[in-house]
């Protein structure tokens, strides 16, 4: 059944005036969130359409250009840990599904934290519910249109797990779609809660029932653990994405307590995606896709990602959802027009000032060949993708081939080998029968000299990353040293560094922890002009490097202090003459620094402008890629009067470019949201990039 949302005129929130200053500042700073940060439109768009009317379940969407779906716990995740991303899609145009697994009820009560002697009001989570519905209507349709109150239709679809879940279309635009799953969520942060997602998952309870926000056109429901998996990857097979967004399955402990800090129904609404895209990529006739997950709770604590224009203009779409004047029911509802638990501080925990993601933190996934040519590595359909160009300045791309093994994580990175082949390395993610046998591991694969690639080898996992319930490690970075010896380094699930060494018969040695305490993202490798290798991680404070005293030494074990100030924590490397340089953006900017490495000590940082940008750099010769702060792709070559940004707002991609130098110049390649690697190069060392473009037709 359907019904829509009555529309209102909108009188300028008092967002309105705040926003409308920050907005100044972030248009003079690049546009960032420029059209995520839209005042509410003054008048009406439409009118309510007739109650009570049955229509048919929307015809699948086929995605032109790419398709996004978002898998949440709760209303505001998206809002709080995938923004600005999530704006970035709205404002596309092309097609986008937000799924939201539990009601979000909490404890019923629709109002803020109340002061001592205050009165609160009653509790009902089906209200509760409707309103953190309708606050989630509102910031969509503000992010896609400018207009909180835009209409929405509400119908009720069935779902392949045997329940009926709420489909919202914004009318405005119609491939914008909000499900709601509606199951209950955990009402506890880390607490022992049987009925909940993380009590389906590992078998403490059969079946999770439902929650119905009132006045939902879905019916009420109960889910075993598979049926909640077969509706997930059901609605994957009715939305054809090419890209899918979940928070982290396996987050980080906190330096401090020393225990997982987020959201059990976060990790647990992640790992129920995980095994629905395992069922997504083996369907019929699905289009390749990527995956992304962000970071939650965990990023409270690291240094902030972006300028206070640019939180403040994030926060302000929490405003929308937030319901900031409670007297103002602009969505006509009697549970209300938003979340007021959200009121009081729409930055959240520090939410608003950062955005992380937790895999695809590589930048070293495109290398130059032994045959001269080009050849990028990605993650599809959950297995390996591999990319070739032909040498020569004519050479073509051809198609990606994917290779066998499922359930690799996304994000790889790979080495050049000393006889020209390349090594590749990553994390895959393994499910046992009931699901509930899952555990993550490090693997490899090394070419072969005719070009192909060998099956992956496990590498295991360092003593608590791969087992104790954590399951946290970073992505491999490997450098090979001047004797040829290859060390793969992993960030622990014990937030320390690990290394193994390929031995002379192709095996491995065991995983040694080299210290390091408190590193944070993904740790980088490179190998200087004169084979030693150096690594460099962030922790929440500064930057640690290790640094191998002469080739074929061994890497020290503890980590030497750079003195550098805090970064993002994302960090990329590459060889430069006899040292190594590190890319990495400053805290409370996103502004791209480099600094050159010869030793323990860096150089002065050396300002490459002012992207203020998120996410990692990929870097070769003069020749810098990124994103800036609204997501778009973003290239710089270094000229002669100094750094020139040049945004692309039509490539939306995944993950961090990478870079590299060949005989014509360097290359820099994105894999984007539709599956499709893009590429660009500059002509000669020192000329200008060429426009982004698919290396293949669709």
């Amino acid at each position: 059944m359907k019904s829509r949302l009555p529309l209102r005129s909108a009188l300028l929130s008092r967002r309105g005036a705040v926003a409308g200053s920050a907005l100044v500042a972030v248009l003079i700073s690049g546009g960032a969130f420029a059209e995520l940060a839209m005042p509410d439109s003054q008048g009406a768009t439409g009118a309510p359409a007739a109650n009570g009317r049955t229509i048919a379940s929307p015809p699948p969407v086929r995605p032109t250009g790419g398709s996004v779906m978002q898998i949440m716990a709760h209303p505001d995740d998206d809002l709080f840990f995938m923004n600005p991303d999530t704006g970035q899609s709205l404002r596309s145009g092309r097609p986008m599904t937000s799924v939201y697994v539990t009601a979000g009820e909490a404890d019923g009560v629709n109002a803020p934290a109340a002061k001592k002697g205050a009165r609160r009001p009653g509790a009902d989570r089906a209200a509760y519910s409707e309103a953190r519905q309708n606050g989630i209507r509102g910031a969509y349709a503000q992010m896609a249109t400018g207009d909180r109150a835009a209409s929405w239709t509400r119908s009720s679809i069935p779902t392949a797990g045997g329940g009926t879940a709420e489909l919202d279309t914004l009318d405005a635009h119609p491939s914008i779609h909000l499900v709601w799953m509606q199951l209950r969520e955990s009402e506890t942060i880390l607490g022992n809660q049987p009925h909940s997602l993380r009590g389906l998952w590992n078998g403490k309870t059969p079946a999770l029932t439902s929650q119905l926000a009132s006045g939902s056109p879905a019916r009420a429901f109960t889910y075993t653990k598979d049926q909640l998996v077969q509706a997930l990857s059901g609605l994957m097979t009715k939305f054809h994405p090419t890209h899918v967004r979940t928070m982290d399955p396996t987050p980080s402990v906190d330096g401090k307590p020393g225990k997982i800090i987020d959201h059990q129904d976060h990790i647990y609404s992640a790992r129920f995606a995980q095994a629905a895209l395992q069922e997504y990529a083996r369907s019929a006739n699905h289009p390749d896709f990527t995956v992304q997950s962000y970071f939650g709770y965990n990023t409270s604590h690291l240094p902030h990602t972006f300028t206070k224009d640019v939180s403040d203009a994030k926060a302000g779409i929490v405003e929308t959802y937030a319901w900031m004047d409670p007297d103002d029911n602009y969505c006509g509802s009697a549970a209300g027009c938003g979340d007021r638990k959200v009121a009081p501080d729409p930055h959240g925990n520090n939410w608003a000032e950062s955005v992380r993601y937790s895999r695809t933190n590589s930048t070293s996934w495109l290398q130059t060949g032994a045959d001269g040519g080009l050849w990028a590595f990605g993650v599809l359909d959950q297995r390996l993708a591999v990319w070739h160009k032909a040498p020569g300045a004519g050479g073509a791309w051809g198609e990606p081939e994917l290779l066998p093994g499922d359930g690799i994580d996304p994000g790889v990175s790979t080495v050049r080998l000393p006889d020209g082949r390349i090594a590749v390395f990553g994390t895959r993610t393994l499910f046992g029968a009931d699901l509930g046998d899952y555990h993550r591991e490090a693997v490899a694969t090394v070419q072969r000299t005719d070009g192909s690639f060998g099956p992956w080898a496990s590498l295991g996992a360092p003593d608590a990353s791969g087992s104790n319930g954590i399951f946290d490690m970073s992505t491999p970075a490997a450098a090979v040293d001047g004797t040829g010896k290859l060390t793969v380094f992993l960030r622990g699930g014990d937030r320390r560094l690990h290394s193994l060494t390929r031995t002379e018969d192709g095996g491995w040695t065991p995983w040694t922890a080299l210290g390091g305490a408190s590193l944070v993202g993904d740790p980088v490798a490179a190998t200087d002009g004169t084979g030693r290798v150096h690594v460099f991680s962030s922790t929440p404070k500064t930057m640690a490097t290790w640094v191998q005293p002469a080739p074929g030494a061994p890497v020290p074990a503890r980590a030497a202090a750079t003195g550098l100030p805090p970064n993002t924590t994302g960090l990329s490397a590459r060889a430069d003459g006899a040292g190594v340089r590190v890319y990495y953006r400053a805290a409370d900017s996103g502004d791209v620094r480099s600094v050159l490495f010869t030793g323990t000590a860096p150089s002065a940082p050396t300002d490459l402008g002012d992207p203020s940008g998120y996410g990692m750099v990929g870097a070769a010769g003069r020749l810098v890629a990124g994103r800036t702060a609204s997501g778009a792709l973003a290239t710089l070559v270094q000229g002669a009067d100094g750094p020139h940004w040049k945004p692309d707002e039509n490539v939306l991609f995944t993950g961090a470019p990478s870079a590299v130098e060949d005989g014509a110049g360097a290359a820099a390649a994105a894999i984007g949201l539709d599956g499709r690697l893009y590429w660009t190069r500059t002509a000669g060392p020192a000329g200008p990039a060429a426009p982004w473009q698919p290396t293949t037709a669709n």
